[in-house]
């Protein structure tokens, strides 16, 4: 008496990206979802070419004002075809490993998890760091959108959840988050702005130990503890850059707490 056991259904996954004036690296992108059954990105109107390239590409492109990083993504989700999701910013590619683990846990049907995670490496001028709190720096973005998704009131550095196991990849999210030092300047200060103001609307204050201690310990932790200083001159400068990042929160979180203005106020039209 023989039995045969009925084929894993392959699920099917789509890619979602969110856009604005990314001309320069959506390709790229989406190059490297070529596996993906579905590419979807949603634009919030690009004056650039961003979109003529993702259609080019075979993406099919929505325009939506933009609502932050969450709602952004979250309603990106909520296009997609299939129920499996694969989240990306346009400045992310999947490697060549990180490509071959995600066929392979498909094939398996994703068993047994509602979503997976795996090491992003951030390239910073000229140089992949591979250390400090740069490395392995998990994200968890391929998921099943009926289990979790974009969750939370957080628009500032949002990360997806889900209600079940989840499962990390081998192989590694390729990150190239700046164009240069000033962009990178000018992206550390607003999030720091938009994160200050999400902790004091949720009634977190600022203390004088952490005013003082919070950005000392954020960078010596990366550059000694985690290693950063293995990079060379590349962990040095990025310690240094992303322990800035902490003094700004927390000085603009003082700020809110003393009543003092973080921003210039808004000057009615003339």
């Amino acid at each position: 008496m023989s039995s045969s056991t009925a084929p894993i259904e392959r699920p099917r996954i789509s890619a979602c990206i969110i856009t604005f004036n990314e001309a320069d690296r959506i390709a790229d992108c989406l190059a490297s979802l070529h596996f993906c059954d579905e590419l979807i990105v949603v634009d919030s109107f690009s004056s650039d070419d961003t979109v003529a390239i993702a259609q080019a590409a075979g993406a099919r492109v929505l325009q939506r004002a933009f609502t932050g990083f969450r709602n952004q993504k979250d309603f990106a989700v909520g296009q997609a075809r299939h129920d499996w999701v694969l989240c990306l910013d346009a400045d992310e590619r999947i490697s060549p490993a990180l490509c071959q683990a995600i066929l392979a846990a498909r094939d398996a049907g994703f068993a047994g998890h509602a979503g997976y995670r795996f090491a992003r490496l951030s390239e910073y001028f000229g140089k992949f760091l591979r250390h400090g709190n740069a490395y392995p720096d998990r994200v968890m973005r391929l998921f099943d959108r009926r289990r979790g998704g974009w969750r939370g009131a957080r628009e500032i550095h949002e990360a997806a959840s889900v209600d079940g196991a989840v499962g990390t990849l081998h192989g590694d999210l390729i990150h190239y988050p700046y164009r240069s030092l000033m962009q990178q300047l000018a992206k550390t200060q607003r999030y720091a702005q938009m994160m200050a103001e999400h902790e004091y609307a949720r009634g977190k204050r600022a203390t004088l130990a952490k005013l003082v201690l919070a950005p000392a310990w954020r960078f010596w932790r990366g550059l000694l503890l985690r290693g950063g200083w293995r990079d060379g001159w590349h962990g040095l400068v990025y310690a240094y850059v992303r322990a800035n990042y902490v003094r700004q929160k927390t000085i603009m979180l003082w700020m809110l707490h003393n009543g003092a203005a973080v921003s210039d106020p808004v000057k009615p039209p003339r």
